[in-house]
């Protein structure tokens, strides 16, 4: 087995333009879940390489099996190429903490805190206080959305960047009333931003490249998932001044990111 401390190494040799600590960041964004607050607390105290050196040596006992059980299987050298190959054919940006753009409050989250963010379009809207998030349900009413449309626009006209999560419904009226209206608007995805779900706001997402951000802590060529949804949710609620359900159902996706606000 090589040791990982090779392919942080060969990897780097590859890919001058990244420090060890974004190659170390791109790695475990490729083999751990969302939110993995054993990697989390791992990263915060002795850094993101030393993080990926302790996962997948076996003499180090600073991580634990059970975090080793889950990266190990999932590690190789030739997705994480290919996830760095999609992300340079698709402009996308790698935002660690150490990057300029990297959105603060994302720090708020502890040791589930993404690890690193993906990002197609201007990364620099990350870091606009002035935030608001809206969300609600996919089977949205005429109600809903024509409610989401104005208030969006509303928010707009005073200066603020409208966040969501590129879903039908709610989720997909918040960012098109934010581009007619001028403004700018980011989109979190559950899946690789190299990627657009749905296949339906395909278009859409492409305008929000343009005029926003599409942003995922997942790397190129990873699919969503059910629990990827849930996970992308903390980001939403974390790098927004505020979070704003308009339409609902009582068990729901937006609820949980309610919850996580």
């Amino acid at each position: 087995m090589t040791t990982t401390t090779t392919t942080l190494d060969t990897i780097h040799q590859q890919h001058h333009g990244l420090t060890i600590d974004e190659i170390a960041r791109v790695i475990l964004s490729c083999v751990l879940e969302p939110g993995d607050s054993d990697a989390g607390k791992l990263v915060a105290t002795i850094g993101a390489a030393d993080t990926v050196r302790a996962i997948f040596d076996t003499d180090d006992d600073r991580t634990t099996v059970q975090l080793r059980e889950r990266a190990r299987p999932r590690f190789s050298i030739g997705s994480i190429e290919q996830a760095l190959r999609a992300a340079a054919r698709f402009g996308v940006t790698l935002i660690t903490p150490e990057h300029q753009h990297w959105p603060t409050r994302m720090n708020d989250l502890g040791d589930h805190a993404p690890v690193a963010l993906w990002v197609r379009g201007n990364s620099e809207i990350l870091t606009d206080e002035k935030t608001t998030a809206i969300i609600g349900a996919r089977a949205a009413t005429g109600y809903g959305e024509h409610i989401t449309m104005e208030i969006a626009a509303g928010l707009v006209d005073r200066g603020h960047t409208i966040a969501s999560g590129a879903a039908y419904g709610i989720d997909g009226m918040a960012h098109r009333a934010a581009l007619a209206s001028g403004g700018r608007t980011i989109a979190y995805l559950a899946g690789g931003v190299d990627r657009f779900y749905p296949a339906g706001h395909d278009a859409l997402l492409t305008r929000i490249v343009e005029a926003g951000a599409v942003v995922s802590e997942l790397p190129c060529g990873a699919p969503p998932t059910k629990w990827r949804f849930l996970q992308r949710n903390r980001l939403i609620a974390a790098n927004s001044a505020a979070v704003l359900v308009t339409e609902a159902g009582w068990r729901s996706g937006s609820l949980n990111t309610a919850s996580h606000a």
